[in-house]
């Protein structure tokens, strides 16, 4: 028996997006964002609504990075999701995380998370609170390399359970990108 639950945005696994950027006065700010995803081979996508200081950094700036939430900096990143940026200028600085500014792009690099995406602003619609950035780097700390490709045990990247307000570790391989499916084509 199968059971409806109307239009929930039930998607699994959903990243810990946590996007940076810097404030008026160049001190670095920090947003939890559930909402979003790749919308391209260069582009990153993700709603946000128009009262994040997140979006009016981005909107002055036109740059930000998205850096992916990991088990080792769970707590943190929950901060940054409850903790507004409007009300606390310094969220970066309160959880004694290190910053460095991207060589790419205008927005800060948070050196606790070992994935970071640079980007550049490609749109913003107020309406939708659809956000569409260009990656034009990706900062990736040397201890989540095996073999020079990214190791996601090594990341141990957490996800979000909307369901049922959880985070959730992403791990263990199961099987093989376009090979698996290989035994069922006829």
């Amino acid at each position: 028996m199968r059971k409806d639950f109307k239009n929930k945005p039930y998607i699994y696994p959903q990243p810990v997006l946590i996007i940076a950027t810097f404030n008026e006065d160049n001190t670095a700010n920090a947003m939890n964002a559930a909402w979003g995803g790749v919308a391209d081979d260069d582009k990153i996508f993700m709603c946000l609504s128009k009262e994040h200081k997140t979006i009016k950094n981005i909107l002055k700036r036109k740059a930000f990075t998205v850096s992916i939430g990991t088990l080792k900096t769970l707590a943190e990143s929950d901060y940054f999701g409850i903790v507004s940026g409007n009300k606390v200028k310094n969220k970066v600085e309160q959880v004694n995380f290190h910053i460095e500014k991207s060589k790419y792009v205008d927005a800060p690099i948070i050196l606790e998370y070992p994935l970071t995406l640079e980007c550049e602003l490609i749109s913003y619609d107020e309406n939708t609170c659809a956000l569409f950035g260009k990656i034009i780097n990706t900062n990736v700390d040397e201890s989540i390399l095996s073999n020079g490709k990214i190791d996601p045990n090594k990341l141990q990247a957490i996800s979000f359970d909307i369901a049922n307000a959880k985070y959730l570790l992403v791990k263990d391989v199961v099987g093989n990108a376009f090979k698996d499916g290989t035994k069922l084509i006829k």
